[in-house]
């Protein structure tokens, strides 16, 4: 049997850009031709795009590490390197995208094609032909490609349904979806028959197409995480309207009202947005002998609750999933509902709306931090600076000056000597280790 899988962490990486080169033009008559370095090209973005033919975050199963491609390095004579390709990734639609150290919220996944740069590509460096100046005709040096970005991501999948059954196991819920649509669910008499959301295309006598999910039948406590209910209460969050199946017929000794009542109060602490949604009430199993005065004894119940709460009654369908009688008037007042029931954006307040999350390098962080090794080796730290020493071609003398002059311009070697670093001593960035002059 297939799991349903709806949450894995991936790790993205998207290309390095390509290395800038140090050349010079070798012309008949030309002493030292000027620098003829060309830049390095773009690294490939790691890009999310939505294919609804998938349906779980399976793929992700055993492949959980994406890497896009770096760029072309420079050439000589001017000549720039190639930029890479993106690496598109497919999900599936409801797909939701977090970062997995930050918790940031990256996108929301849903219209078909949509797509998500989750990692962008470094850039090319530049090549020698841009370090030229009148006291430096002859430059001997270039840029490395600035790294991509490198994240771990979780992925979290919400199915998209517009009508959502829920119930206590063994209630006919994946019955009723058998009836209504085209799914073939599995049918057990025993607890927690479905182990993943079935999703079935409802068409309406009245000749509406909606989509409804059976999700695994609720237990009391699984939103607090008894049971496989709060695997699948995430599931419910996406649709706008709720089938609210009840087994009338109580031969397992159960209270349909009071079944009815544990449900309800589920979906509340796990989150009380789910009680705005418009539920109908699905009074399942009316050919069994008692049903119809339990029926009864529910009504009551129920009008007795709602003089106390002052609001509108929920509709009540009374069905068989045996005989199917009631199905077709509770498919088309689905349908009906549907039309006038509201949408709920899962993250409101989050989302911008923008299919295109671009990121940037977080600009709160220092430039660097000092620390000390056991050894006395002095450690220097921070992306900002990282980036740089990432991005110095160490083979040419000037562009390791140039390093030690950004070094200097960030303020390290001021902060070394507060710190009270001597000449002689060692310094590391990275797996670079070099001596502190004063």
């Amino acid at each position: 049997m297939s799991m349903f899988f709806d949450q894995t962490t991936i790790d993205v990486k998207a290309g390095n850009g390509g290395n800038g080169a140090v050349a010079f033009r070798r012309e008949k008559y030309v002493p030292n031709g000027g620098p003829a370095g060309g830049d390095g090209g773009r690294g490939g973005d790691v890009i999310f795009v939505v294919d609804e033919g998938l349906q779980t975050l399976m793929d992700f199963r055993y492949n959980r590490h994406f890497k896009a491609t770096p760029g072309e390095n420079g050439m000589s004579k001017s000549m720039h390197g190639r930029g890479a390709q993106d690496l598109y990734v497919k999900v599936p639609q409801g797909t939701i995208v977090r970062d997995e150290e930050t918790g940031a919220l990256l996108g929301d996944l849903i219209e078909n094609g949509q797509t998500l740069t989750v990692a962008k590509g470094g850039r090319g460096g530049r090549g020698n032909i841009h370090f030229a100046s009148a006291k430096n005709s002859a430059p001997e040096i270039s840029e490395n490609g600035e790294p991509g970005d490198e994240r771990r991501i979780n992925l979290e999948l919400r199915v998209l349904a517009d009508v959502g059954l829920v119930g206590f196991p063994s209630v006919g819920k994946s019955t009723l979806l058998s009836i209504v649509s085209a799914a073939k669910p599995k049918i057990g008499a025993y607890h927690f028959t479905t182990l993943a959301p079935n999703l079935g295309m409802v068409s309406a006598s009245n000749g509406a197409n909606f989509v409804i999910a059976d999700l695994p039948g609720l237990i009391e406590g699984a939103s607090s995480g008894v049971g496989l209910g709060i695997q699948f209460l995430r599931h419910i969050e996406r649709t706008r309207v709720l089938l609210h199946v009840v087994d009338m017929s109580g031969v397992e000794g159960r209270d349909p009202y009071e079944d009815y009542q544990a449900i309800n109060q589920e979906l509340a602490s796990y989150d009380l947005r789910l009680l705005e949604r418009p539920q109908i009430i699905v009074a399942n199993k009316m050919d069994m002998p008692d049903a119809s005065e339990n029926l009864e004894q529910f009504k009551q119940n129920l009008a007795q609750e709602q003089t106390e709460e002052e609001s509108g009654l929920p509709s009540i369908f009374p069905i068989s999933g045996i005989t199917k009688q009631g199905v077709d008037a509770l498919v088309n007042a689905t349908a009906d509902l549907l039309e006038s029931a509201p949408t709920f954006p899962i993250y409101e307040e989050e989302t911008s709306g923008e299919d295109t999350v671009q990121y940037s390098y977080t600009t709160n962080e220092p430039d660097f931090t000092i620390e000390r090794d056991p050894d006395a080796t002095w450690v220097i730290t921070g992306s900002n600076l990282e980036k740089q020493f990432e991005m110095t071609n160490f083979d040419h003398e000037e562009s390791i000056r140039r390093f030690t002059r950004q070094l200097r311009k960030m303020g390290v070697d001021e902060t070394l000597r507060k710190r009270g670093a001597k000449d002689g001593d060692l310094v590391r960035i990275k797996d670079f280790v070099f001596e502190f002059v004063e």
